[in-house]
């Protein structure tokens, strides 16, 4: 048996880094303030881009920005920007991280964004077949003798590029993250060859993003999440009256 490190509650899982900044930010920002411990996987290092100088740059940043949101571990997979599919050797990797882990909630992506990276489509059928794998029996051999870890919860997280919209058959949620917006805001910052002067107006299309969600579920700022099941809840007062 390996020895494994203290568990994560929540893992999540992008394409780049500054994928899980952008998508659920926010609420990672709010999960650590709450106390719990938070992971993130990045599948690829986001590189080459147009204005980082390479891969040291932006493991600096996601570094520095993980240091924000106040997650305690991160890692990168290794698997190449721009060729990033959905292959049995990422399900394996990414399910390794599971297993290690333990996660009890993990974040992926939730579908893929015309004229953007195509990796983001990928990355929602590797996260799903990677939650899959975690859990499966006499594979021993293929997972190095990590324990099987069955992932309770998954939920998606989306890169809107306008008003937010889930996929058929997903049940959308609204997370508050009034009390971090400006931390979710920060760490995006960090990406500072992502997101230079010339870029600056994406800060003000987050902010006004978080604010029209907020609006929808009924607080000033918020991110969506989905999930492929109904929510469920047995204590309905703190669903609906937080």
């Amino acid at each position: 048996m390996n020895d494994l490190p203290e568990p994560l509650d929540v893992i999540a899982v992008g394409a780049h880094p500054d994928d899980v900044e952008i998508g659920c930010g926010g609420t990672l920002a709010v999960l650590a303030a709450q106390g719990y411990r938070v992971g993130i996987v990045d599948l690829t290092d986001g590189e080459p881009t147009p204005r980082s100088s390479g891969p040291a740059e932006r493991l600096a940043e996601a570094a520095a920005a993980a240091k924000v949101l106040g997650v305690v571990h991160r890692e990168q997979l290794g698997f190449k920007n721009r060729r990033l599919f959905d292959e049995f050797d990422v399900r394996v990797a990414l399910a390794k991280v599971f297993r290690r882990w333990r996660p009890r909630l993990v974040l992926g992506l939730g579908d893929k964004t015309p004229l953007a990276s195509p990796d983001h489509a990928q990355a929602v059928a590797i996260t799903e077949a990677a939650v899959f794998y975690s859990r499966l029996t006499k594979w021993d051999d293929t997972f190095d003798g990590l324990p099987v870890h069955t992932v309770p919860n998954l939920l998606s997280y989306f890169l809107f590029a306008g008003l937010p919209q889930v996929p058929h058959g997903h049940w959308p949620l609204v997370v508050n993250i009034s009390s971090q917006l400006e931390c979710k805001l920060e760490s995006i910052a960090c990406y500072k060859s992502q997101f230079p002067a010339e870029k600056a107006h994406v800060f003000p299309r987050v902010r006004a993003l978080a604010a029209t969600v907020g609006m929808m579920g009924g607080c000033e700022a918020g991110e969506v999440l989905a999930s492929s099941r109904i929510p469920c809840t047995g204590d309905l007062m703190q669903l609906m009256v937080p």
